[in-house]
């Protein structure tokens, strides 16, 4: 049985880490690294850094924290945010980081996924997707922090996205991010059930409960938690702890 990895989100905007309710209203929080630090020493199994305003500046300014960080965390690190070309992944992956999670680019020209993968491997192509409801049983896709249309139908795209070469998928409900209300366990469940990748749940966790529904209902691979975390609502040893009680393999602290 494949094992959850529990995965600590940090959005970043300049030199700070920030989180906003539904990516709005962001607010700032502290040190994104010292944040990284905390939760890799508490036992978390992956970072995941996102320049949130990177796309609006067509820029990533993660650089020399992502340098910084390798210095102290030894868990695989994810780099979003601003990634547009091949020279951007080389740079991020130069100053540490593991994995690349890339939105607009690949919405604006999807032969980046496969070019991403054919040079670094799949495993190093992770495509993110920013979700909204539009109907029941249907999501559309979005990109610079949920506000931009793209037309395109969000479990379309994330099975575009796994032939074009994605190694995982990192699926952001709009509608649900910051809420602290729940994943949306439907539209995790609709990608999951359709892509053969691993599938990394973000955006509405706000209790231990929420991961074991979304794994066991929504079939992630992966949960991607932001706030309770921040605002030390539940430690990373408290999350896994309650999902090992609900059999679910994890990696214990």
């Amino acid at each position: 049985m494949k094992n959850i990895r529990l995965i600590a989100r940090l959005d970043v905007k300049g030199p700070n880490l920030v989180k906003g309710i539904q990516l709005e209203g962001l607010r700032k929080i502290g040190n994104p690294n010292a944040y990284a630090k905390k939760y890799y020493e508490q036992g978390i199994d992956e970072i995941l850094y996102i320049d949130i305003v990177a796309s609006l500046y067509n820029r990533n300014n993660l650089s020399e924290i992502v340098t910084q960080c390798t210095q102290d965390v030894f868990v695989p690190i994810t780099v979003g945010g601003g990634i547009r070309t091949i020279e951007d992944v080389d740079k991020a992956l130069h100053c540490g980081a593991d994995k690349i999670a890339i939105n607009t680019a690949a919405i604006k020209r999807p032969d980046l996924i496969k070019e991403v993968a054919d040079k670094y491997g799949s495993q190093c192509m992770v495509l993110s997707i920013q979700a909204k409801k539009i109907a029941d049983g249907k999501w559309e896709a979005y990109y610079d922090n949920g506000r931009e249309h793209t037309g395109l139908d969000v479990v379309e795209w994330a099975k575009k996205g796994y032939e074009l070469g994605a190694g995982e998928i990192l699926l952001t409900s709009v509608d649900k991010e910051g809420t602290k209300k729940g994943f949306d366990i439907e539209l995790v469940k609709a990608v999951s059930d359709i892509v053969p990748i691993p599938v990394i749940a973000c955006g509405g966790m706000g209790a231990p409960e929420d991961f074991i529904d979304v794994v066991k209902t929504g079939h992630a691979d992966a949960v991607a938690v932001a706030s309770v975390l921040h605002y030390n609502e539940y430690s990373v040893k408290e999350i896994k702890g309650v999902a090992s009680k609900a059999k679910i393999n994890i990696r214990e602290v």
